[in-house]
């Protein structure tokens, strides 16, 4: 079995005429970045919040690494578009507090140590002390991601982290995050309604259908070869193929997608691979 294991999965909301999503199916490897892109309503962020444990399917199974899931554990590190960090701590203290409840036997000067550690690791070395009202927005995700990666979580699930965030301001924390990422072998959920950004990160990108009864529409494979550069990923012919077909998708094809019999599992398509690869000079 994969490392995350999604089976039949169905959320229908009290009141609700119709489910938000529909026999949802799919698999995610150890080490593996897979985003998700669709319209608004189609029940990208209630997918995260289950696999979080934050919320509750009305049906389906959820497995990681051979254990169901059932509500938030710390082997899960969930990073939200709003950085969601304790005003009235510093830095340093908000990263403390997951530490301390991952490794309560820890001594005081090992939490600070490991907290110190994954700060520097996004930037923020300067920074330790300040609160939450002291730094940018930026600033503030850069927490909000070390409090995450501090916990050695197997799976990190972002809720589209970056979209409050100015192009240049983004642009340097998806670097980081790609280069972290490459070091840990993290395991990475993330939401994003960037098709660019999605290209840029992921190795797999699903595809939803409008809601209600969304459905898994396809798996689009990035088989662009990493380390992955911003400046220079669009000068590889394959980039255009995976983007033009994300972009029809959106446009024209997530309205009239025709779903499968319930437990089919979605198309997987791989838009660049009549392109062969660019040679090295």
């Amino acid at each position: 079995m994969a490392f995350l294991h999604i089976e039949a999965l169905a959320k229908r909301f009290p009141q609700a005429d119709a489910p938000v999503f529909e026999h949802l199916n799919f698999s995610i490897e150890r080490g593996e970045f897979v985003c998700i892109l669709g319209h608004s309503g189609c029940g990208k962020t209630t997918v995260l919040n289950i696999l979080s444990g934050l919320d509750e399917a009305s049906a389906g199974t959820v497995v990681m690494d051979g254990r169901e899931v059932r509500g938030p554990a710390l082997d899960r590190g969930v990073v939200f578009q709003s950085h969601a960090l304790m005003p009235w701590l510093s830095a340093l203290k908000n990263v403390e507090f997951g530490v301390r409840s991952r490794w309560p036997e820890w001594s005081r000067r090992e939490v600070e140590a490991h907290s110190i550690k994954t700060l520097e690791m996004v930037g923020l070395a300067h920074a330790l002390h300040k609160k939450p009202h002291e730094l940018s927005g930026g600033m503030k995700q850069r927490v909000g991601i070390a409090r995450a990666f501090a916990i050695q979580p197997k799976m990190l699930l972002l809720d589209e982290p970056f979209g409050a965030l100015d192009a240049l301001t983004r642009g340097t924390i998806q670097d980081e995050l790609m280069q972290i990422v490459a070091a840990t072998q993290q395991t990475v959920f993330m939401i994003t309604h960037d098709v660019d950004e999605s290209i840029l990160l992921a190795d797999r990108i699903l595809l939803m259908s409008n809601g209600p009864r969304a459905q898994l529409a396809e798996i689009v494979e990035v088989a662009l070869p990493r380390p992955r550069d911003r400046h220079t990923i669009h000068h590889d012919p394959r980039y255009y193929r995976i983007r033009n077909h994300l972009v029809d998708f959106l446009v024209n094809r997530s309205r009239a997608f025709a779903a499968p019999e319930a437990g089919h599992a979605p198309a997987v398509v791989n838009p660049g691979s009549d392109i062969p690869e660019p040679q090295a000079a």
